[in-house]
């Protein structure tokens, strides 16, 4: 047996506030869920985009669920996939927000990805599924 796919990925916020207006306001996601200084839950295609307060999701959650607490430090990486078209229209949309392009470039084996920051310092990635092969 292997997993078939990814269902969730958690990024780590301190500020959910400016988290959430920016992946609003820039990403043009809006929140499903929400436990306010705990977690922002968000959807992305047929997978789950997650933003935790690390000092909040290092307790056991409210309500005496049996998730195990847990936390990062530090800079997060997330990868959205795109058409080539549509990071083209990324790429204008977030200058246009004035977010910051660290970093836009072709892979040597196709592919092109941009690297940006949320408020948080994680970085995110808009890049075309050929680099990893995919269709």
């Amino acid at each position: 047996m292997k997993p078939t796919g990814i269902l969730e990925t958690v990024l780590y916020a301190r500020d959910l506030g400016a988290a959430e207006a920016f992946y609003r306001d820039v990403m043009g996601m809006e929140p499903f869920a929400s436990v306010p200084g705990r977690h922002l839950f968000y959807r992305c295609g047929d997978q789950v985009l997650l933003i935790f307060n690390p000092d909040a999701t290092r307790v056991a959650p409210p309500g005496g669920l049996p998730v195990p607490p847990h936390g990062a430090l530090g800079p997060g990486h997330i990868c959205f996939r795109a058409t080539a078209a549509e990071l083209e229209a990324w790429a204008g949309r977030l200058a246009a927000k004035a977010v910051a392009i660290e970093a836009d470039f072709e892979w040597p084996r196709g592919g092109r990805s941009i690297y940006f920051r949320d408020p948080a310092g994680n970085c995110l990635e808009i890049a075309e599924p050929c680099i990893w092969g995919l269709g």
